[in-house]
């Protein structure tokens, strides 16, 4: 979350009075993340989120995401719901960008992490694959590999600027990635941006999903391969293979991965630390004047991608198809 658009007071009241969700009383933006504008709002009827959407989220994608977290909280996964205004709709506009108000989620993201987070997080992740399996609507997954490139290319001759080296070990991981990217595993609704602060929990217990705007069909194992890299990895970026473990046994024991998953595990979270290297470098040469948010580096999915370089099978991330028997 984060904010790139200002909001005055006036305009934000006006709107929300089309809502049944009483009077603005404050409110205030989210400086965290690096794709929306997002607010926190207090009206008489409680708690809620406001999203602006800029950037990569386009407008005709909004009943995608927007409908997938009715449909899944029909299915017992907790996330933010949509709330509608006294039209029946759920999207409207604010400062000239597309806003949905969605429901507060209780809870926080951890800011450390242990393999307790990782269990919670891997069987969370794993019933939500279960749940988006009937979801009627699809949405290519644009930042995949045909999209890597065109990312790249946007920064031709500046990524040198950031880690000496860069662009030569983009364009060589590019090209492999490009030449042997799998396209036949099993595949349905992800999540694919399934950050610690996309988690939250109360104490230990996982308390719910938010942030569903990069949501897409594409391959579940792809998705897993997203957490491993978020979340198994330490401030040293070494891999901690007991988090992984907890990670992937619990997601297995909800739904079980093939062994072409396994497999393909080593290069699919490769293709994930290099499609989150991408979007970090774009963001960090081009953030935009007057945006309230610093662009995270990417210097830390640059040393992430060289460890799975060196990855031989997915029994370096702590799970084997033997384990799994």
């Amino acid at each position: 979350m984060a904010v790139y658009t200002d909001v005055s007071a006036d305009e934000l009241g006006a709107f929300i009075d089309g809502y049944d969700i009483g009077k603005l009383l404050s409110y205030k933006g989210i400086a965290e993340g690096v794709e929306n504008s997002n607010f926190l709002l207090h009206t008489g009827a409680g708690h809620f989120i406001l999203t602006l959407y800029e950037k990569r989220v386009a407008e005709q994608d909004l009943p995608f995401f927007l409908g997938l977290m009715e449909h899944l909280a029909a299915r017992g996964i907790t996330c933010p719901q949509p709330v509608k205004n006294r039209r029946g709709e759920i999207l409207g506009k604010v400062a000239g960008r597309p806003a949905a108000i969605v429901t507060f989620l209780d809870g926080m993201w951890m800011r450390r992490i242990d393999a307790r987070h990782c269990q919670a997080l891997g069987e969370a992740l794993a019933k939500l694959h279960i749940a988006g399996a009937d979801f009627p609507m699809t949405r290519r997954n644009a930042l995949s590999v045909e999209g890597w490139r065109p990312l790249y290319e946007a920064c031709l001759g500046r990524a040198d600027s950031v880690h000496p080296g860069m662009s030569e070990t983009i364009e060589s991981e590019l090209i492999a990635l490009e030449q042997s990217w799998p396209r036949n595993l099993p595949s349905g609704v992800i999540h694919a941006d399934l950050f610690p602060d996309n988690v939250f929990f109360l104490g230990d217990k996982l308390s719910g999903l938010i942030d569903f705007y990069f949501a897409c069909t594409d391959m579940f194992a792809y998705d897993v391969s997203i957490c491993l890299n978020a979340w198994c990895f330490e401030a040293d970026f070494s891999y901690n293979v007991t988090k992984g473990q907890a990670l992937l046994a619990a997601y297995a024991k909800a739904r079980p991965l093939t062994d072409a998953e396994l497999d393909a595990l080593p290069l699919l979270a490769r293709g994930a630390a290099l499609r989150f290297l991408l979007t970090r470098l774009v963001d960090w040469l081009d953030r935009p004047a007057g945006a309230l948010v610093r662009p995270k580096s990417p210097q830390e999915y640059f040393r992430k991608l060289r460890f799975h370089q060196s990855v031989k099978s997915a029994a370096d991330y702590g799970i084997t198809a033997k384990a799994l028997a």
